[in-house]
């Protein structure tokens, strides 16, 4: 484990609505919150618009500052025409994670039945950043967070992590 891990690593919380203020923007303040006591350092939290050039140029930004790992964006999953997440983060992806929105869909289905097949939560690795695209849902955060996230960020973790895989992606 090298020195840098221990610090944990540089969380960006991205939300992605055309309503949510910062005031009431329950889902990236709980994810926020949940990577700071989890020993990751916190780079930021921003509200973009469901808008395709909005997101990319957000995403964009993230992706190519050294300091960010990981990119948290919380919203615009669905399945409605403004739902555009999923089409923005799997066109900038270099590789995707199937298994993330393969796992979240299947956890989900205990709290929210068949419903979870509205959700196109995504994942994938952009130019060594991780990204995840949870829906907006703060409960849907909560079990993206505690279920899947927290381990696979945790560089002590096993049998493996995305942590320690970071160094191999870049």
């Amino acid at each position: 484990m090298s020195a840098e891990a221990t610090k944990g690593l540089g969380v960006a919380v991205l939300t992605i609505s055309d309503t949510r203020t910062e005031a009431d923007d329950t889902s990236g303040a709980l994810l926020a919150e949940r990577a700071v006591a989890a020993g990751h350092r916190l780079l930021g939290r921003r509200i973009v618009r469901d808008e395709a050039a909005l997101i990319r140029e957000a995403l964009a930004e993230l992706v190519i500052d050294e300091q960010v790992d990981v990119v948290l964006a919380t919203g615009g999953t669905g399945v409605t025409l403004r739902d555009v997440t999923p089409e923005v983060v799997e066109a900038m992806c270099d590789k995707l994670i199937p298994g993330f929105g393969e796992l979240f869909r299947w956890l989900s289905f205990r709290d929210i039945g068949t419903s979870t097949i509205q959700s196109r939560a995504t994942a994938g690795v952009a130019e060594g950043t991780l990204i995840f695209a949870l829906p907006g849902s703060t409960n849907a955060c909560r079990t993206a967070w505690d279920e899947i996230l927290r381990s696979q960020l945790d560089i002590d973790h096993r049998p493996c992590n995305f942590a320690e895989l970071l160094p191999r992606m870049r």
